[in-house]
């Protein structure tokens, strides 16, 4: 594994998809070090020029952060930085079992290039107007292909692995007193939906999506089946399926807004080797399957756990964040007035160990909001065998299967990131509140339309309801 990828090497790596950060990468070749593995390469803005993009670690302000995990602050490169974060902080939280932390592997430049160019044009227009890969890096992370099953002693080669990658989104509402009284619906609404909504005005959909992120960490059984639904019916990039580690269903690393019958009807073709409930229900078995098993294994739990780190809200955590960089807080600066800037006073009072908490809280929060879950079936065919995994029983079709469930996209979030965190959050709720604003104008016109329309039809002598 010492050896380093060069540039012939790219032949042997097809395309997987990506999310804003990485591109991921399957292997397709015979060497024994990458069968059943997949690269994932980071990637960097397009508007980034190259002398921009350092190779150093942590900041320093970053590193009081981090400096109570060992490695992370002596860490050389960002590289290692990140692979230390997945592996002291988000493996002891999400739980070992379900965290691949994976291994760096050598590449060369020349490798890097020579991907960018091979799947330049399978990527998503969008995502290559967006970002390239980072030919600086001197080393990608090389993990368990998680859309495939490990082998099970006594298993037949023609059984069927199907596995379903679902980012799962913020599973909570906020209920923080530092929440401004004017964003106070992001109490009642979750997060998800109305960022929907911004995206659906920014033109990044064609359409909002039904899924509530709250459904599925509710840990009931019906709201987790009806979360899976609504993600079939708009899985965006949330929502993807693969068999035998090819991808048969959503996004590719773009957006895939609507099945369309004929989508769900090749889907619902393929699924046919993989579940025995009765024809025409093989979509209605995997979503059975999948909403039992996210329902009886508690999975989600721990997730929602870590996703409450964040305590206080970005409307809170800005406010340590500036008084960690040692800038004056630019939010209480536009806030303005005594009165409202004391609401937030208990906050930059705090011990500075205090601030670095909440911030150092929300940012492991923000991954813990942005990762995927890849759950993995596969039929248990001898019920004799034995296996180290976990056993679900389909009622429709009589089937047990094995499932292994892995927790992927662990990027670690840099503390710059707060601001931006804080824009995107007012700009969603801003919206959010034009949105509905809209709604009620709307409604006020075409009651006030009626309205005329009745008081025209009795001028006329004809009964309400009735004009032309």
């Amino acid at each position: 594994m010492a050896a380093i990828l060069q540039a012939k090497d790219a032949e042997e790596w097809t395309y997987r998809g990506e999310g804003a950060v990485n591109l991921v990468l399957a292997y397709c070749g015979s060497s024994p070090n990458f069968v059943g593995k997949v690269l994932r390469i980071q990637k960097v803005p397009n508007d980034r020029p190259e002398c921009e993009n350092s190779r150093s670690a942590l900041l320093n302000h970053e590193s009081l952060l981090w400096g109570k995990f060992e490695g992370m602050v002596s860490a050389p490169t960002k590289e290692i930085v990140e692979h230390a974060y997945v592996q002291k902080v988000m493996c002891p939280l999400l739980g070992s079992e379900h965290v691949d932390s994976g291994i760096h592997v050598l590449v060369s430049r020349e490798f890097l290039e020579a991907v960018d160019n091979k799947v330049l044009c399978q990527r998503p227009s969008w995502r290559v107007d967006a970002a390239r890969v980072n030919s600086l890096r001197d080393s990608v992370l090389l993990i368990a292909d998680h859309s495939l099953f490990p082998h099970v002693s006594g298993s037949l080669k023609e059984d069927f692995c199907v596995s379903v990658e679902i980012k799962p989104k913020s599973g909570f509402l906020p209920t923080s007193e530092f929440i401004a009284e004017g964003n106070a619906v992001k109490k009642k609404i979750c997060r998800f939906t109305m960022h929907q909504a911004l995206k659906l005005h920014q033109g990044k959909i064609s359409q909002i999506s039904k899924y509530d992120p709250l459904d599925l960490f509710s840990g009931t059984k019906d709201r987790i089946q009806r979360a899976i639904k609504a993600l079939f019916l708009t899985p965006q990039n949330n929502f993807r399926v693969f068999l035998n580690g090819s991808i048969i269903f959503g996004g590719m690393g773009g957006t895939s807004d609507n099945t369309s019958p004929a989508t769900a009807q090749s889907f619902h073709d393929r699924l046919k080797h993989v579940n025995s409930s009765k024809d025409g229900m093989h979509i209605k078995g995997l979503v059975d399957l999948l909403s039992e098993t996210i329902y009886k294994s508690g999975l989600l739990n721990r997730l929602l756990e870590v996703q409450k780190l964040d305590a206080i809200d970005i409307e809170g955590a800005i406010h340590a964040y500036y008084d960690i960089i040692s800038q004056p807080c630019v939010v209480c600066r536009q806030i303005g007035g005594k009165k409202l800037s004391a609401k937030y006073s208990p906050i930059h009072s705090m011990q500075m160990g205090d601030k670095v908490k909440i911030v150092r809280d929300y940012l492991i929060s923000a991954t813990a909001k942005d990762l995927s879950v890849m759950i993995s079936f596969k039929s248990k065919v001898n019920m004799d065998e034995e296996s180290p995994h976990r056993a679900i029983f389909l009622e429709s079709s009589k089937q047990t299967f094995y499932y292994k469930a892995s927790f992927i996209d662990l990027d670690m979030k840099p503390l710059k990131r707060m601001e931006y965190y804080y824009k995107l959050d007012q700009q969603i709720v801003n919206n959010y509140g034009q949105m509905l604003k809209d709604i009620e104008v709307l409604d006020c016109v075409e009651t006030t339309q009626e309205s005329l329309n009745a008081c025209t039809s009795l001028k006329n002598g004809a009964p309400a309801g009735m004009a032309n």
